[in-house]
């Protein structure tokens, strides 16, 4: 696939002289810039923060259907992102970080409002997020920020409507292609001068009736509540339940690849394993206080989620027997001086899985003894009970000093311990070898420690009204998942480090994000395949490169323009990968070569328009090709200018909006990958999705 190389170096130089001029004319920063958190837990506007960060906020969703974060995040340079099922579920990777999940998100920490969402061992799911309850999305990239516990991939911060927020008081109805539903509820006020109460209650469901086994739906309820106890304190408080079905399709060969860019369906998978999903109830609870005496705050967080899934998936079906247990406390202060900021804290988490069972799957197809097809997601004999806890612990501390109007200078460190805890029972397995079920290996017990020192040095410096360069040095240890840990309990935590150098303008009506960073990575921990096995690996070292590029510019009161480039060079300085040759295993050597999955160019275009009651936005997004696997012996040719619009009308309190996902029907793999056996695979891309939604707001 040919890239349009040539113009993305001019348009950038031309981006950067605009920066310049509009600073040197005085433009201060006022309606292009958005306030952040998350980077630094202080508030401070996003052109101020010396780290690479972006902010999605309120108006850019509102132009979105938001089923899936998905929607909210594609546009942003350095994050990947796709979704198998449209659901909840999503593939995410920041700067390569993320790369090795086979399901959920790994190597990025997950908040909403200032709580954890992602496991002690980083793991996240999704599925008990109301993505129609999301104000902004703010992204912090990389190692360098204090949210991020044991995460080199940086923090991802959902945050949700505020309990005193009345205006986000709604009712929405939408239905579209594919057997797609959309119901939400919002109502809430104050119970009195100090209180406040919110109601949220969705209900979201896809039949996707293009593809075998891809059903989801889910039914979600919170209930905040707000008191405002002084002038200078509050509490917010928020109970919430979730019930999610999503049932997760086969990939496909290259037969059905084709069959599907011809048909635009996908009627099975060669798979054996046709019946995978999870099924999941989620209760979550938290508190959040925060108390201001004179220049200090004092901010604590406590907050718990216990949670129930029966989760099908290769070979073997999970199911947590007795509710998954995540309690967690997060002490924060914040203590502003003549010259800066101090922040410190400490913080706990603590999840128990004491029940946690594997089953062989009841109901399969076999031949020659072999399992070549289930027939249903039914568990069959009792095959493994797993008793385990993870532990985290940490510290952090940040000064932001400000010597002067023009210097901010960031100087911080988290430091993490992880303890895993396991004792497993292992009375029957899959045998990828002979595909059947074999006896287990019986009674094994792991006990790890990981030890992540987390150090940072950034500064900013103002060069002219709205205008800074920034820099950065920082490193984050990253903790294994649970399940690479038991998969390959010689494990070791991968160091990570960031090396950047950025640009951010602001101005009445554009804005500049430029930032080129260096971060190597020892220890690092990919995914190998083979012939269906899934393993963890330390792959020794690896060297990633990049650019990153976004800008918005406002013609004049009605229209907007935009866009995003990100250029990345990923390859592995030292890795061994161990390949299956007939019935040895023979160590292949992949240093220089580029890490699979990422793509060397990823960049994209908008353009918004308002006037009156109306208003359209269209984006198209491309996905450069990329080396399918670690031999780098196939490429993916990616796709290009995969088109999102969305066109309403606002009437008073009513609007509707109808909005087109993948609008020119493109037919693409979201992902193609080839295993150490030569295996090619694909997931498919969903193809176009039309919806249109009613909305009614209380005012």
């Amino acid at each position: 696939m040919k890239q349009k190389k040539g113009l993305l170096p001019c348009g950038v130089l031309c981006a950067c002289s605009l920066a310049t001029g509009g600073a040197l004319a005085g433009d201060v920063a006022k309606v292009f810039d958005e306030v952040s958190v998350t980077a630094t837990r202080e508030t401070r506007a996003t052109g101020e923060v010396p780290q690479a960060i972006a902010v999605v906020g309120k108006e850019t969703l509102a132009d979105k259907k938001m089923f899936n974060v998905k929607e909210a995040l594609q546009e942003v340079p350095g994050v990947l992102v796709d979704s198998k099922n449209g659901g909840f579920d999503a593939r995410l990777i920041i700067r390569g970080a993320g790369l090795k999940a086979a399901f959920g998100i790994r190597e990025i920490q997950v908040l909403r409002d200032g709580v954890p969402l992602s496991d002690p061992d980083s793991f996240t799911r999704l599925d008990f997020v109301d993505t129609q309850d999301i104000e902004r999305i703010e992204i912090a990239k990389g190692p360098g920020n204090l949210f991020a516990a044991g995460s080199a991939g940086g923090a991802i911060q959902i945050i949700s409507k505020s309990v005193f927020d009345n205006r986000a008081n709604n009712l929405k109805i939408g239905a579209g292609t594919s057997g797609t539903q959309n119901y939400h509820l919002r109502v809430g006020g104050m119970v009195d001068d100090r209180q406040a109460l919110a109601l949220t209650v969705t209900r979201r469901e896809m039949d996707n009736d293009w593809r075998f086994w891809n059903r989801f739906d889910t039914t979600q309820a919170s209930l905040k509540h707000g008191l405002q106890i002084n002038e200078s304190d509050v509490i917010e408080s928020e109970i919430s339940y979730a019930e999610s079905n999503m049932q997760l399709p086969g990939a496909v060969d290259e037969t059905l690849f084709q069959t599907f860019k011809r048909t635009g369906k996908q009627n099975g998978t060669p798979e054996a394993w046709k019946h995978s999903g999870r099924y999941s109830k989620v209760w979550f609870l938290n508190s959040r206080l925060e108390m201001r005496r004179g220049d200090f705050t004092f901010k604590p967080r406590l907050y718990y989620n216990t949670w129930y899934h029966y989760h099908p998936v290769t070979g073997l079906i999970n199911e947590t027997e007795s509710w998954v247990s995540n309690l967690g406390v997060d002490i924060e202060g914040n203590y502003r001086h003549a010259g800066g900021t101090l922040v410190a804290g400490v913080t706990a988490r603590r999840e128990r899985a004491p029940d946690s069972r594997k089953y062989e799957y009841r109901d399969v197809a076999t031949a020659g003894g072999r399992i070549v097809a289930t027939r249903s997601d039914a568990r069959g004999r009792l095959a493994e009970i797993d008793d385990a806890t993870t532990l985290l612990t940490g510290v952090y501390v940040q000064e932001s000093w400000r010597p002067n109007e023009r210097w901010i200078v960031d100087a911080g460190l988290r430091y993490d311990v992880v303890d895993f805890d396991d004792n497993n029972r292992q009375f029957r397995k899959y045998d990828y070898a002979s595909g059947r079920y074999v006896a287990g290996a019986g009674s094994t017990q792991i006990s790890k420690t990981f030890h992540l020192p987390a150090p940072k040095i950034a500064a900013s410096y103002r060069l002219q009204p709205g205008l800074n360069i920034f820099a950065m040095a920082a490193q984050a240890g990253q903790i294994p998942s649970f399940s690479e840990v038991s998969t390959n309990p010689a494990l070791e935590a991968p160091v990570a480090r960031n090396y950047e150098l950025g640009l951010k303008a602001r101005a009445d009506n554009w804005s500049i994000d430029a930032s080129a960073y260096v971060n190597p990575v020892s220890k690092d921990i990919v995914q190998q395949s083979n012939g269906g096995v899934t393993t963890y690996l330390n792959a020794g070292k690896t060297d990633k490169k990049g650019f990153e590029f976004a800008g918005r510019y406002a013609l004049d009161k009605h229209w907007e323009i935009g866009g995003y480039y990100s250029h990345t060079r990923y390859r592995y300085t030292e890795f061994s990968e161990p390949v299956r040759v007939g019935a040895a295993t023979v160590n292949q050597q992949r240093a220089g070569n580029a890490l699979p999955f990422v793509p060397r160019h990823q960049y994209g275009v908008f353009a918004g328009w308002r006037q009156g009651g109306w208003r359209a936005r269209l984006s198209a997004n491309t996905w450069g090709e990329y080396w399918m696997d670690s031999a780098n012996t196939q490429k993916y040719e990616g796709w290009e200018w995969i088109a999102n619009a969305s066109i309403g009308y606002q009437l008073n309190q009513h609007s509707l909006t109808l909005n087109a996902d993948n609008l020119f029907n493109q037919r693409y793999a979201a992902e193609a990958k080839k295993d150490t056996t030569g295996r090619v695979t694909y997931t498919v891309g969903a193809p176009r999705a039309l919806m249109l939604t009613y909305r009614y707001d209380f005012r």
